[in-house]
């Protein structure tokens, strides 16, 4: 019985852990014509399949953030700004983000291996 307990209490510990060491990706659109999207301070050109937080700073109500990609297709709305938090699972393939309003100006991709 007591092994039972201390392994629900070490999956209810672990959880939160697991949680936390989801890396963190911030894509930005606005206030000018810029699109981006960054791991820390480097540019998100390619990574690994799995679960990602993206948070994303649409800073111009001119603007959205359109993600595509194998199983995704998440936006932000033109018209409103704001802060906006994505949990994705990423899959192997190519992903695109535009600004769908100004998509030949504001384009980025990366990939997923």
């Amino acid at each position: 019985m007591k092994i039972v307990a201390i392994a629900v209490l070490a999956a209810a510990l672990a959880a939160p852990a697991a949680f936390a060491r989801t890396p963190t990706l911030n894509g930005v659109d606005g206030p000018g014509f810029t699109i981006t999207l960054k791991q820390g301070s480097k540019k998100v050109t390619k990574l690994r399949v799995g679960t990602y937080i993206f948070k994303i700073s649409d800073k111009s109500s001119l603007h959205n953030f359109h993600l595509r990609g194998p199983g995704v297709n998440k936006t932000t709305s033109v018209g409103k700004t704001g802060t906006f938090t994505w949990k994705l699972k990423l899959k192997k393939g190519t992903y695109k983000y535009i600004c769908d309003p100004h998509a030949s100006l504001m384009h980025g991709s990366f990939k997923v291996t």
